[in-house]
């Protein structure tokens, strides 16, 4: 196995050893590990982010297979262990805490701890809303990134990342949604994911949006 330095040399080569230095530092929470969260988790990973904190309460299972960031082998596991054991073979550095529990109104500050951005990766509407308003209103020190329209297979520009106050981002188009009869798919999926991710990035980089 790499010993820590020789991973760390290598993204600093990469990304350079400021933002790296930055991004080893850093601590985000993913709220939800399916197909947002799986994927910014691993985004997240490969980018050498240094303490993550992965969130959810459920297992896999075979739908899930086809948009999220797991294999036929884990069906039955839970998405915490199975992300936790992908992100070792990425970087077996980097601090992964999993917590599998559901989040809730009373415990969702405990769940995401200390960390600097909160990634919103949840399923439905009301576990969305009620994630971003707890930390909006109880948490001055804490961004968070979240999800809101990407179902379908509407044109891939119209994923888009929005800030709506120097706090709070959203990624997705903001309109299509299970709700209208739309199906998630992979790709559309996966682009927002990847909004989510790179938004996060420059935020603990130093470069919000304007």
């Amino acid at each position: 196995m790499l010993e820590a330095a020789e991973i760390y040399k290598a993204l600093c080569q990469r990304h350079k050893a400021e933002k790296q230095e930055k991004l080893k530092n850093a601590r985000v929470a993913v709220a939800g590990l399916g197909g947002l969260g799986s994927h910014v988790s691993i985004a997240l990973a490969r980018l050498g982010v240094g303490h993550l904190r992965l969130i959810d309460y459920d297992v896999v299972d075979i739908t899930n297979i086809f948009r999220q960031c797991y294999l036929l082998r884990h069906i039955g596991q839970y998405k915490t262990d199975c992300l936790k054991t992908q992100i070792a073979e990425i970087n077996p550095y980097i601090k992964v805490e999993t917590v599998t529990k559901k989040i809730t109104q009373e415990n969702v500050m405990d769940l995401v701890g200390d960390s600097d951005i909160v990634c919103e990766a949840l399923d439905r509407k009301e576990s969305k809303a009620m994630l971003i308003n707890e930390i909006m209103e109880h948490c001055e020190d804490k961004i968070v990134v979240a999800g809101s329209g990407m179902a379908g297979t509407d044109s891939a520009n119209r994923i888009v990342t929005r800030k709506i106050t120097p706090r709070f981002y959203v990624c997705g188009d903001g309109v299509s949604a299970l709700e209208d009869g739309l199906q998630l798919m992979a790709p559309r999926v996966a682009l927002c994911a990847m909004h989510e991710a790179n938004m996060i990035m420059r935020l603990l980089l130093g470069e919000p949006e304007e």
